[in-house]
């Protein structure tokens, strides 16, 4: 198969869908790669090291898209590149289809075999391709809302660790999941009080285990969301039902008894984000304040680290990237039901439950 990875064309996206690790092994089975010049600088990855992985450099965008039998990205194609799709062209990057009615439609229109990294299910119902990404969200919304407490960004003036004789800053966590542990890592490695709210009662029990009495935990109801909300410095929202849009659980009427300065990290807004006033942001203008409280929700976090994002991104993605390679989609779909789920546009047919209900359009089961 002809394999194809292109520049990121998204506002202050500097991640690469191919790493030339990752080009090697492609190569090593049989396929041939293109590489968009230029496309892995930003991650530190130069021409002449595609090049000596076994890839073609291209100089053109166009020219990879158009000579290319799959294409691997990191981020979902933008208006500029809807021109590339076509049928037969298989797309195995992140989409978060539920988000963007545009670009479901541009898929289905031009019947491109549309493969989402974010809906790639295991049969214990983890994502294996979001999971890297993931951690590297949880971490670093902790780090950004430490730093958007301090008042040179208009923060509230808050140290998150606090000093001697001087409480830390209350943080809330709202879901459990890969982005919210991570988050809680770090949030608890810098001495904040931290109070996390799932409904798994499982995952809760675990963490109280892990970090006794370090942190706390609550059922995630509407009205613990809301005191626990309203009560803190810092609000990280980590909530996802995969593959569909994200639910508003944080209200603008809780803004109001919020200390003015308080930051809400909104990871989920790659799915339409958590609160009712969300809207994505990009990392050269990272903010903007409802009510006195600051919205951080950049759509693509790891792309501020896309050294260590693409690299652990490319760990996930390439055992499923090379089984589609090396047996055509058809056929890498009927041996591995967890890339099955990932399949989000097949000839023109939305098969993602999530997708479908986001737009009310017709569900085909694979």
């Amino acid at each position: 198969m002809i394999i194809g990875t292109v520049r990121e064309v998204k506002n202050k996206e500097f991640r690469v869908g191919l790493t030339p690790s990752s080009i090697k092994e492609y190569v090593a089975h049989g396929h041939q790669v293109f590489v968009e010049a230029g496309a892995g600088i930003s991650s530190g990855f130069s021409d002449d090291d595609y090049k000596n992985a076994g890839a073609t450099i291209l100089k053109t965008a166009a020219e990879v898209w158009n000579r290319s039998e799959m294409i691997v990205k990191v981020k979902e194609p933008l208006a500029s590149e809807f021109q590339y799709l076509r049928e037969g062209l298989i797309l195995y990057t992140y989409l978060h289809l539920a988000a963007n009615e545009d670009l479901t439609h541009a898929l289905m229109d031009s019947k491109t075999q549309s493969v989402a990294y974010e809906t790639i299910t295991l049969s214990d119902g983890s994502l294996p391709c979001l999971k890297p990404m993931s951690e590297v969200a949880g971490r670093l919304g902790a780090i950004e809302g430490a730093k958007y407490l301090e008042k040179p960004f208009g923060g509230s003036g808050v140290l998150v660790s606090g000093v001697p004789g001087v409480a830390p800053a209350k943080a809330c966590i709202i879901g459990a999941g890969v982005v919210g542990e991570n988050a809680l890592k770090m949030l608890v490695g810098l001495g904040a009080d931290v109070t996390i709210l799932d409904v798994n009662l499982k995952k809760l029990t675990y963490l109280d285990d892990i970090y006794g009495g370090r942190v706390k935990t609550l059922y995630s109801s509407q009205d613990n969301i809301e005191t626990t909300v309203k009560a803190s410095d810092l609000v990280i929202s980590a909530v996802l039902l995969p593959g569909a849009k994200a639910p508003k659980l944080i209200k603008r009427a809780y803004y109001k008894d919020m200390r003015p300065g308080s930051v809400i990290v909104d990871v989920a807004i790659d799915q339409g984000g958590s609160t009712e006033v969300a809207k994505a942001t990009y990392h050269d203008d990272p903010t903007y304040v409802v009510d006195g409280v600051i919205h951080y929700s950049v759509a693509n976090m790891p792309g501020a680290v896309p050294r260590t994002s693409t690299i652990a991104l490319n760990n996930a993605t390439l055992r499923y990237g090379l089984m589609i390679a090396n047996l055509g989609l058809d056929e890498a779909i009927k041996q591995s039901n967890a890339l099955k789920l990932g399949v989000n546009v097949y000839h023109g047919n939305i098969t993602c439950q999530g997708v479908a209900d986001a737009f009310n359009l017709p569900l085909i089961l694979l």
